[in-house]
């Protein structure tokens, strides 16, 4: 079976750090392959609370994640403190693609690379819409 490539940039424009908690854990002892997607969510959620956008939104704006690719390459534990590196590129009309780095903090070992597929969404008219203009500022790339 082939295995799925993720080319990393070479620049990350958000970092964030989180500690791992006992319930990240599964029953092997290590970093649950479910906690990585709760990762990408809070460092998503980070940089919007951190810009000032209320309520998870961009211009009234909602992000959709419409898919998603995760590459484990090691294992995490409790209380190990993880990095959460994120850009964006491929944008398209409607989204892009935000990229992710995960790594430990201590031995910079890579635990993980990611591939969130967005598209900005109007809950109150119930459709896609154009990427806002504020979201660039945010994530500090623009489409080349």
């Amino acid at each position: 079976m082939a295995r799925i490539q993720l080319d990393l940039p070479e620049r990350f424009t958000y970092r964030t750090e989180v500690t791992l908690r006992v319930s990240d854990m599964n029953y092997a002892g290590h970093m649950g392959n479910d906690t990585v997607m709760s990762l990408l969510h809070e460092a998503r959620s980070r940089l919007l609370k951190e810009n000032g956008c209320e309520g998870q939104k961009i211009e009234g704006l909602g992000l959709v994640v419409a898919d998603a690719v995760v590459i484990y390459k090691a294992q995490a534990h409790y209380a190990d403190v993880m990095v959460i590196e994120m850009t964006a590129r491929d944008f398209n009309r409607y989204g892009c693609d935000l990229v992710y780095r995960i790594s430990n903090r201590d031995t910079a070992a890579e635990i993980a690379r990611a591939k969130t597929g967005i598209v900005f969404f109007n809950y109150d008219q119930g459709r896609v819409n154009g990427v806002p203009e504020r979201f660039f500022e945010l994530i500090g790339v623009r489409p080349e």
